[in-house]
């Protein structure tokens, strides 16, 4: 009986200490996406302590440094990244609504915010490449993320895709893989340029997602965008 005591009045005393950790991780990662997502991977955890409303010390007791916490946001982005193709892949027949689909749905749900560094990391080449545009967006602080990788300077007029192989992250490549069946679907049907690549793709999705203060002027603002560089993306009659 003594021992069915202690077990049960140990439980109660921890189970709170339990939902308060759930709950002040819960409040974290929802701060961390938001911060990260207005202001870049560069912005500093004490802002994403305050935006969550507890103390710094609270953030490092559940995520070490800033690149696991940095990390934990961007594996998540990339496998909801992940199921948006997915579900436009397997839901829609016609292979240019189904690319266009996944990327209103990226757009709107402001994932380009928060897309992976590494998964847009682009390098200098000497030349125009078939494979690649022009840099994405400052996403910020990135060389913070050491092995995640940099992107390269968004000025830099001639860039080239990093390969997936060279990417060692298996939801990074899962995402890669997914999307590249959508762009050869929709290439294959002569509904997509034939020098747009999947890095390409990812890059309308962190374009097409401004951070404006104002929420209706912002979704205004990214479907207006992302309307123009579908018009970009489509082939044209020769």
């Amino acid at each position: 009986m003594t021992g069915g005591g202690s077990l049960a009045g140990s439980t109660g005393r921890t189970a709170p200490l339990r939902v308060d950790a759930q709950r002040n991780l819960e409040h974290v990662l929802r701060a961390a996406r938001e911060v990260f997502g207005e202001l870049g991977y560069g912005a500093p955890m004490e802002d994403v302590a305050r935006r969550a409303r507890v103390g710094v010390g609270t953030v490092y007791r559940r995520f070490p440094s800033k690149d696991v916490l940095v990390r934990r946001i961007a594996e998540e982005e990339t496998a909801r990244l992940t199921e948006q193709a997915r579900a436009a892949l397997g839901q829609e027949e016609d292979p240019w609504s189904a690319l266009s689909r996944f990327l209103r749905t990226s757009v709107a749900s402001g994932a380009g915010r928060l897309l992976p560094p590494h998964v847009l990391r682009v390098g200098v080449d000497d030349a125009p490449q078939a494979d690649g545009l022009g840099g994405p967006r400052d996403l910020g602080g990135l060389g913070e993320l050491g092995d995640l990788g940099e992107l390269g300077d968004s000025r830099v007029p001639h860039q080239r895709a990093v390969p997936t192989a060279e990417l060692d992250d298996p939801g990074a490549a899962e995402l890669l893989e997914v999307v590249g069946r959508l762009v050869e679907r929709a290439r294959e049907a002569g509904e997509l340029r034939g020098d747009v690549t999947v890095a390409d793709v990812l890059l309308v999705i962190a374009t097409a997602a401004p951070s404006l203060p104002d929420a209706a002027q912002q979704s205004a603002a990214s479907a207006r965008l992302l309307d123009i560089l579908l018009e970009g993306l489509r082939s044209r009659p020769a």
